[in-house]
């Protein structure tokens, strides 16, 4: 019998942020990403990835395991980084990844003014794309 999924934290309850990317900007503005492994950086994308509208998800061990290319130890020790960093919350079967602290907010209402014409990316302190994230990550602790 599949377990009833139940928020572990409600209060940190996951929004999309307002510059619209689902892996929010806090991360590299409050520089959580600069203490992340790049095994932990791996599976708080994965949990991003496949958790539903509230963050949660049920992937196990021996799938995150055999997905993210990790031995058991080095899942348990990403897993535990993610914990201390404050980003996700565990406990067996269920992941939730959390509202990085300080950014919960009122949902927000669809944006209907235009977008700027040049791109986001190249601003200071704007939108950085995944790969550039990874690639940041990589080129700080080497290969994932």
């Amino acid at each position: 019998m599949k377990p009833v999924k139940q928020l572990l934290r409600p209060e940190r309850l996951r929004q999309v942020p307002e510059q619209f990317s689902w892996i929010d900007q806090a991360l590299v503005q409050r520089h959580l990403i600069d203490h992340c492994e790049a095994r932990a950086a791996a599976l708080y994308l994965f949990l991003v990835t496949v958790a539903d509208a509230h963050g949660l998800s049920y992937y196990g061990g021996a799938t995150l395991t055999q997905r993210l290319h990790l031995s058991s130890e080095q899942l348990g020790a990403a897993r535990a980084q993610l914990i201390d960093l404050d980003l996700i919350a565990y406990r067996a079967p269920l992941y939730q990844v959390l509202a990085i602290s300080g950014t919960t907010r009122a949902p927000r209402t669809p944006q209907t003014t235009p977008l700027p014409a040049s791109p986001a990316s190249e601003a200071p302190g704007g939108p950085v794309s995944l790969a550039q994230l990874l690639r940041q990550l990589e080129h700080r602790h080497g290969r994932l």
